[in-house]
């Protein structure tokens, strides 16, 4: 019996991916933003490829905040984006700046 593989969107490119291929950006409920390199924390969330045209693509759209439905500051994404290439360099081999 073949066990189920999670199935997410990146809200930028469309991409349909398993879920640990993705990064998480959730919003707590205290309404803060960040990177979920687990997966698991508790809030609303909405996943992203691990390339930075992605993640640059969303930002520019808004799209991070239409989905997690809060209105996100200029510092709050920079602080996000600094969190994102973090999360990126601890792993390497599954991130990329160019997108392929």
């Amino acid at each position: 019996m073949a066990t189920h593989t999670p199935i997410r969107t990146c809200i930028a490119c469309g991409t349909k991916s398993d879920k640990r291929s993705l990064l998480r950006v959730v919003r707590g409920a205290d309404g803060s933003v960040c990177v979920d390199a687990s997966g698991k924390a508790a809030g609303r969330g909405a996943y992203v490829c691990k390339n930075a045209k992605c993640f640059e693509a969303a930002r520019k759209k808004r799209t991070f905040e239409s989905k997690l439905r809060v209105k996100i500051s200029a510092a709050a994404y920079d602080r996000l984006e600094e969190e994102f290439s973090t999360v990126c360099a601890e792993s390497a081999n599954t991130c990329s700046r160019d997108g392929e």
